[in-house]
């Protein structure tokens, strides 16, 4: 009898170790700014319309990031100590939703555009639309909070920072704001982030805008994120690609440039989708290439494939700090890290 039950129970077991961990997959995008002087052509084509022909890509994760480059708010003081000034109706958050984007990061020089109130409004407008958010909040504690994730019992947590002016869009222990990149407290976040979740995304707004060349403190700072524990580091703020490298067991992405941006810039002609796929000790960047210059596409980011996207790949390899080794396998661009 005993036996009876004890074999089912070994074969059980047996069977146990060749089921394979489920893989996770984390996404990142460029910058998003649905507003500005093309906003009322945004509104008329409705919010979805940018992201029309690259959501079935975004829906492909698990989690799907993007900078969102200005406040969800129609009130607010206008902060107009700065050139650019941007904010986005409210609206705009469901198209967001809908497009598949499932976190966005407030840490950027956009969030405070239109004062405490239109970052306060944009979390609330975020909250109801049931997208994540990092890098922003009432005070500096809730901006450098890390919004964890559990898929499939893996947990996943991601932070956000920025190294950008105004000071005044910083967050204090009571002031709105976002949430700034001092290396000691990154550090601690990180080390924070380590204790409840497995794989660890920061990203960070930083970097000269419209220039490939790093500044001196990215690699310090990116790599200083790798080794107090992320696994990767995600950048934003020029506008264009800016490199990718591989460090330890982390990759760094210095800037994913523009995504979904009201603009008709003639240099922000590409970008990429990344896409990172954790299973177990494998880790792999797959890099999809998107064409979002304006006159051939309009405001609608669309996906390439065959030579175009070759050539995006090969001007990616090139970009400083170090020539990136790049494998293709079929229609995809894979890097192991």
């Amino acid at each position: 009898m005993v036996r009876i039950i004890t074999m089912p129970v070994l074969l059980f077991l047996m069977v146990l170790p060749a089921v394979a961990q489920s893989e996770v997959v984390i996404q990142a995008a460029g910058d998003v700014m649905l507003g500005g002087r093309w906003e009322q052509q945004m509104a008329q084509d409705g919010y979805f319309h940018p992201f029309a022909k690259i959501a079935p890509e975004l829906k492909k994760g698990d989690i799907t990031l993007v900078n969102l480059e200005a406040p969800l708010t129609s009130r607010g003081k206008e902060f107009t100590d700065k050139k650019y000034r941007f904010r986005v109706k409210p609206q705009a958050a469901a198209a967001l939703k809908k497009a598949g984007i499932t976190t966005v990061t407030l840490a950027n020089n956009h969030s405070m555009d239109y004062g405490p109130q239109g970052l306060l409004d944009t979390l609330q407008q975020l909250d109801k639309a049931g997208i994540g958010h990092v890098g922003g909040g009432e005070n500096l504690s809730a901006a450098r909070k890390a919004v964890v994730y559990d898929i499939r019992g893996t947990k996943v947590a991601l932070l956000g920072y920025s190294l950008t002016l105004p000071l005044e869009f910083w967050a204090g222990e009571k002031r709105v704001g976002t949430a700034p990149l001092m290396e000691k407290m990154v550090k601690d976040d990180i080390a924070a982030a380590r204790k409840q979740a497995t794989i660890v995304i920061v990203t960070a707004h930083w970097g000269e805008e419209g220039k490939i060349r790093l500044r001196e403190y990215q690699p310090r700072l990116a790599r200083m994120m790798i080794d107090a524990g992320a696994d990767a580091v995600i950048g934003h703020h020029p506008h264009i690609l800016q490199g990718i490298e591989r460090y330890k067991r982390g990759i760094i992405c210095y800037s994913l440039g523009n995504f979904a941006f009201a603009h008709k810039s003639k240099i922000a002609d590409r970008t990429l989708l990344l896409r990172l796929h954790f299973d177990g000790d494998k880790r792999t960047a797959e890099l999809l290439p998107v064409n979002i210059l304006h006159k051939e596409v309009g405001f609608q980011a669309t996906p390439l494939s065959g030579k175009k996207a070759d050539e995006v790949i090969a001007r990616v390899k090139k970009l400083p700090p170090a020539k990136l080794a790049v494998r293709k396998e079929g229609e995809r661009w894979l890097v192991g890290f």
